[in-house]
């Protein structure tokens, strides 16, 4: 692949974007770069970044646009010369224009999946805080339940994710994401998907990057033009 592409994929908490992410990096050889990893890295190594961003999260708040953009703009940094994609950040307007002062997006994949699919995903979703595996009740259960299908250590439930929360977690996701989707949509590289069903949804997905970087992925002849 001669051209850099680069791209970012956005979209409410159970949305499937690690799952979309995942496959665009297997079928495309896209580098994946997930901002909660990054974070959560961090977190567990005790770094600058990690110490900073936990001062807030001790205290119940977000991580502020200044660390997260200092973290994920140093990896991109790292990766000069490669092609990317882009989970979790940028969330914020703030954040999307301190990533276009440095770097053009050739592509921004929004995925709009219901409220109701969103709250019954994020209830069923337990997580193994050592690595962040995800896991969820419904469609990929750990082989033991409430063990890590690896480690074998307990999985938690996020507080963001229990009942009680999910709705001013997702009302506040939406607050925030409408200007960032404005933004890209005003560049003309936004590209919405709509649906339920993230297998449904991902052959969509693969026929417009197929044809966006002009190569054949492995599962192209499955693939349906909206």
């Amino acid at each position: 692949m001669a051209k850099l592409f680069r791209a970012a994929i956005v979209g409410a908490p159970g949305s499937g974007k690690g799952t979309i992410s995942k496959r665009i990096a297997q079928s495309f050889g896209l580098q994946y770069l997930s901002s909660g990893h990054y974070l959560r890295q961090d977190l567990a190594a005790s770094t600058e970044t990690g110490v900073l961003a936990k001062t807030y999260i001790d205290r119940g708040m977000l991580v502020p646009d200044h660390v997260m953009t200092g973290l994920m703009l140093s990896k991109l940094e790292q990766l000069s010369g490669h092609s990317w994609l882009l989970d979790g950040f940028p969330r914020t307007l703030a954040q999307a224009q301190a990533l276009n002062s440095l770097y053009q997006l050739d592509l921004v994949i929004s995925l709009n999946i219901p409220y109701e699919t969103l709250k019954d995903r994020l209830s069923d979703r337990w997580i193994h805080p050592g690595s962040g595996r995800v896991y969820n009740l419904g469609f990929n259960p750990p082989r033991v339940q409430g063990k890590d299908d690896v480690t074998k250590e307990p999985l938690i439930q996020l507080d963001d994710d229990k009942p009680e929360a999910l709705t001013a977690r997702l009302r506040h996701y939406k607050e925030v994401a409408k200007p960032v989707i404005d933004l890209y949509k005003s560049q003309g590289i936004l590209h919405s998907f709509s649906g339920t069903d993230t297998d449904r949804i991902w052959p969509y997905i693969n026929s417009l990057l197929s044809a966006k970087m002009h190569v054949q992925p492995p599962d192209a002849c499955h693939t349906q033009t909206p």
